[in-house]
């Protein structure tokens, strides 16, 4: 096991998670983000302080996610008030770094970098493309966001609002940010990282450019993501046995107080 001496550091990178579920297995997915990497911060922001946080993961505050909307517009619109460092890296229960040993510091040359995005099907014209039609290829909740942009959206009243992909209008917070607001941000100065680099950041679709590259970091479990550790199904697993151990004390004849 690694030191902390012999661990990387980014004193300038927050560690962070925002979820109101599956928590027990969005703490484990922290620590085991945590090897081999030294972060300025970890922060676990959710609405209920969890019993037995690991001390080096902080507790930040917001109210309760409710669904899947409430997730994407709070990572759009509030969770940069909870960074204090120039970068966030975001990680969740089902995506986290798995390969510490394959972080490159050109990662933090971007306001934006996560997993590519796959080419939209033949004849689409309107899924993974900006306001101009041009496809995007980088895109991905799990990955790593400047402060700058964390902010941004909040501070120059962007409205929220959808993008087609796949014959709908979703209300995704990756790709109102990398698809629908591209076009703001880069005016801005700000910059997305081109599939080139981000092969090598995170894999999520097992797509052709990725082939025989080992990650930085993965989100869910396909294709060649699915020998990394699944905290969810042993969170799950742990459940149901607590609950058995639970059923089986309630069927025992006598309780321990009565022994004796």
């Amino acid at each position: 096991m690694k030191n902390s001496s012999s661990k990387r550091s980014l004193p300038n990178v927050t560690l962070c998670a925002l979820t109101s579920v599956d928590i027990p297995a969005t703490v484990k997915a922290l620590e085991y983000s945590c090897r081999g990497i030294d972060f300025g911060d970890v922060v676990l922001v959710t609405d209920r302080r969890p019993s037995h946080l690991p001390e080096n993961i902080r507790y930040s505050h917001t109210t309760k996610l409710e669904n899947i909307n409430d997730f994407n517009y709070k990572m759009v619109y509030e969770l940069g008030s909870h960074i204090h460092t120039d970068f966030a890296m975001i990680v969740h229960a089902d995506g986290f770094i798995v390969h510490p040993e394959c972080w490159r510091d050109e990662f933090l040359d971007y306001d934006y970098i996560g997993s590519p995005w796959p080419l939209p099907p033949e004849g689409d014209t309107t899924t993974y493309r900006d306001i101009h039609g041009n496809i995007c290829r980088v895109g991905n909740s799990v990955g790593i966001r400047s402060k700058r942009l964390l902010d941004y959206p909040k501070k120059a009243g962007i409205p929220w609002t959808g993008q087609a992909a796949y014959g709908k209008v979703w209300y995704f917070e990756d790709g109102f940010i990398c698809c629908r607001i591209r076009h703001l941000l880069e005016a801005e100065g700000m910059h997305i990282a081109p599939l080139e680099v981000a092969r090598y950041f995170g894999h999520e679709t097992m797509i052709p450019e990725i082939e025989g590259i080992t990650p930085f970091c993965f989100h869910k479990w396909a294709g060649t993501n699915a020998q990394y550790p699944n905290f969810l199904e042993e969170s799950k697993a742990s459940a149901l046995l607590h609950r058995a151990e639970k059923g089986i004390r309630r069927r025992l004849p006598f309780s321990s107080k009565n022994k004796g």
